[in-house]
């Protein structure tokens, strides 16, 4: 009887964990009170096009080997200690690309990391910044997305480690990492510091680039923007607090945005090239609200690579 007992004491912590993992780890659909109100056909293009350029979208999902970066068909291999993830194709193509999204399936993907079906997406979408846009934005990057040619074709799956190919296990790292929500205005500083904040932390992402990640691949707090090693482990993110550009001024830095050159007469290379293609596009008050916010940065010492 005792055995019996204990056996089905054990069964039942079993199911009962199994329930809970499976609850705790459940993809996440927007609610939320700022993102209600997304809705089809509203939004402007134009604005789009800015959210757009802002957030780097062409970077990665443009269709690698022609030079139209407004054929969105996908297929960047980015590489990973988890394997190689491969950009979808996020055009209008109706089968291979999100053609038949709505507005609300966008801002789930955008503000949740979750996809039309229910299942989440890997954080190498840097959904973790995007999180923090605004309805709006969101609202505006869809009727852009919309006047974009379609293209046909679907990329490769990723390639990954068998254990990080369960998806589920992407509700564990969100337990841990991700805190949705919009950036609230802060009134110790002036529109332009919080429109440059809004920029730099939720629509160009800087973080996920400029920051050092640990085992898990979450960013270490204390390493924001002080720089980190890029995923393929073969190069190096700079220090972009006062630390490394502390002698750059605030025009000096918005130049870089706009032109990819250096205070020293350097040049910015490899993805932040792309980058800076694209910030370029913003007005000029835009890149001036990046520069005032980075160089309000607390200086933080260089993670070792």
């Amino acid at each position: 009887m005792r055995r019996r007992l204990w056996l089905m004491s054990g069964i039942l912590l079993v199911l009962t964990a199994i329930v809970v993992t499976w609850f705790v780890t459940s993809p996440d659909r927007f609610a939320a009170a700022e993102v209600k109100d997304v809705a089809d056909g509203i939004g402007d293009a134009e604005r789009g096009k800015l959210v757009f350029a802002a957030g780097d979208c062409a970077s990665c999902h443009a269709s690698p080997g022609q030079p139209d970066h407004l054929r969105l068909g996908g297929g960047l291999a980015l590489a990973s200690p988890y394997g190689t993830f491969r950009a979808p194709n996020i055009s209008m193509d109706p089968v291979d690309g999100i053609g038949n999204w709505t507005t609300k399936d966008l801002a789930n993907a955008l503000l949740r990391g979750t996809s039309p079906d229910g299942s989440h997406y890997y954080p190498v979408f840097p959904y973790e910044s995007f999180a923090h846009m605004r309805a709006g934005d969101v609202q505006d990057l869809m009727v852009y997305l919309r006047t974009l040619p379609a293209v046909r074709g679907r990329p490769p799956d990723h390639d990954l480690n068998p254990l990080f190919g369960i998806r589920r296990f992407v509700g564990f790292w969100k337990l841990l990492y991700f805190r949705p929500g919009p950036i609230l205005s802060d009134a110790a500083h002036d529109e332009i510091w919080n429109r440059g904040r809004y920029l730099s932390e939720a629509l160009a992402h800087c973080t996920e680039c400029h920051s050092s990640r640990d085992v898990f691949g979450g960013i270490k707090a204390g390493t924001r923007y002080a720089g980190g090693q890029d995923p393929t482990g073969t190069g190096f993110y700079p220090n972009i607090t006062a630390a490394r550009i502390g002698r750059w001024s605030e025009q000096q830095l918005a130049d870089m945005l706009k032109m990819g050159i250096t205070p020293n007469h350097g040049r910015v290379g490899s993805s932040m090239a792309d980058v800076v293609t694209n910030l370029a596009m913003l007005p000029e008050s835009d890149r001036r609200a990046i520069a005032a916010f980075v160089k309000s940065l607390p200086s933080r010492p260089t993670p070792n690579p």
